[in-house]
């Protein structure tokens, strides 16, 4: 059965569709990916006023990091937030990508049995109210489009050169609707629209666990705000995206879209 009739069918009998079905083609004529798809971490962690603020950017290039890397994990994001409504300037946030669903579960008892994490990261883990690294975090658990399964690496950080990212999330009227959104970019093929019009694709997830759902994350990479502006352009007047955007079954499948113009620290891996 195609995707699109067996979301139909879903929708007409309340049935929540299920992603990563095999045997399906995009309208590229590209087979479904078989790949496994990773897991995302998106931690936004609040920080203190003054001198405070930069312990936690510190724990995660001296500490944290290196820690995560030698449990296997790798292409680590940290960041700090350029652009966006309702921006808060003392957050920092962080990507974690993640094998498998099981691995977020456990990452925090492997580090805490790692003697080095413990001992260099004790005045952040084992902080008193009054020398706190950060005030609140928040954490969203997202997987990993079919159709993008792992974390890309950006040519800017490949090439050692500037970057800005582009972070939005897409809010959806109904689990159906998110889904509709999620399956127009994988078998509809609007990743692929993304790649050939500029827009460099970091990575997609449909989120889990968090806020705002339910709802689709995406991160895009940039030189600079007018490779950004030219990208969005191009893509804008695609005759594939016009196609893919007046089809009437993606209709009404965004409720909000969430925009943030993120800048990578100096030790991101991303």
């Amino acid at each position: 059965m195609k995707r699109r009739a067996f979301l139909s069918a879903g929708a007409a009998l309340g049935v929540a569709p299920v992603l990563g079905m095999t045997g399906l083609e995009n309208n590229f004529g590209q087979p479904a990916p078989q790949a496994r798809q990773q897991y995302f971490e998106w931690i936004t962690y609040q920080l203190p006023l003054g001198n405070r603020q930069r312990l936690l950017s510190q724990y995660y290039r001296d500490v944290a990091i290196p820690a995560l890397n030698r449990a296997g994990i790798n292409n680590i994001g940290v960041f700090n937030i350029r652009h966006g409504h309702g921006v808060n300037n003392t957050a920092l946030h962080v990507i974690i990508p993640h094998p498998t669903l099981e691995s977020i579960e456990t990452v925090n008892d492997k580090l805490l049995d790692d003697r080095s994490f413990v001992q260099a990261g004790a005045n952040v883990l084992n902080s008193g109210l009054s020398e706190m690294a950060f005030v609140s975090m928040e954490k969203t658990i997202m997987k990993a489009f079919t159709h993008l399964p792992e974390m890309q690496i950006p040519t800017q950080k490949r090439e050692n050169r500037a970057r800005i990212f582009q972070v939005r999330v897409y809010e959806a009227p109904s689990l159906t609707a998110s889904k509709r959104k999620v399956e127009m970019f994988n078998e509809g093929g609007e990743i692929a629209i993304f790649k050939k019009t500029g827009l460099q694709p970091i990575f997609f997830g449909e989120t889990i666990a968090g806020s705002m759902m339910p709802n689709l994350v995406y991160m895009l990479a940039f030189d600079d705000f007018e490779e950004m502006g030219k990208a969005w352009d191009t893509f804008r007047v695609d005759p594939d995206w016009v196609k893919l955007r007046d089809d009437p079954y993606y209709e009404e499948t965004v409720s909000r879209i969430n925009d943030w113009i993120w800048t990578p620290t100096a030790f991101s891996q991303i």
